[in-house]
């Protein structure tokens, strides 16, 4: 929970863990138990007394969703859950094994190569300096996404796939998990923030 009050220490030490699946104290390093999942917070508001997380870090997680104010029945919910002497019950749905299991069998789904051709361009089509992109990206983008966006592009649209019944995911499944892959990923130049353009922006232009 609100990862960037971590400081910059700690971040390095699940900087480690997100990208070794291990962790070092002193000369020992130890293996993490898998599946090893990092699920983190921020407050896209208050910025006094936090670390912002480096590029490198936050290309490390897979998806950036924007939390938005919750519609009126489930903040009822919210409320009447947390306000009484009503405890929710926890109850396990999976197994480590059978994570793992199903993260294996998404990644055994064949892939076709223009869609695989399609989420490599989307991700390289968001770097400045790449050939072809628009005088728009060159004007609002200092810095694209990396390789380990068309990775996790092509590994987020095969869960998708698999999660609707198909056996093999489309141009389209890449469109629909184009905004939480990439948005991290983006870094603005100082004309797109003051001119108020955001990652969102830029991700659209490409999908158009």
């Amino acid at each position: 929970d609100e990862i960037t009050r971590t400081p910059p220490k700690t971040q390095a030490a699940l900087l480690q863990a997100m990208q070794e699946y291990a962790v070092s104290s002193g000369n020992q390093t130890r293996p993490l138990p898998l599946p090893f999942i990092v699920m983190a917070t921020q407050n896209p508001i208050e910025q006094e007394g936090t670390y912002p997380l480096p590029e490198a870090q936050l290309d490390r997680f897979m998806f950036y969703v924007h939390i938005d104010y919750p519609d009126r029945e489930t903040e009822l919910e919210i409320v009447k859950s947390t306000t009484s002497k009503a405890q929710p019950e926890v109850t396990g749905l999976f197994t480590a094994e059978q994570i793992l299991e199903a993260q294996a069998a998404v990644r055994s789904l064949p892939l076709a190569d223009h869609v695989l051709q399609y989420a490599v361009d989307l991700a390289r089509r968001t770097r400045p300096d790449s050939p072809d992109v628009s005088a728009e990206i060159r004007k609002w983008v200092s810095w694209g996404a990396g390789p380990r966006a068309s990775q996790n592009l092509i590994l987020a649209a095969k869960a998708r796939a698999a999660l609707d019944g198909r056996l093999s995911p489309s141009e389209e499944d890449i469109r629909a998990v184009a905004f939480p892959v990439l948005s991290h990923r983006i870094l603005l130049s100082f004309t797109a923030e003051a001119e108020g353009v955001k990652p969102r922006d830029v991700i659209t232009s490409l999908l158009e």
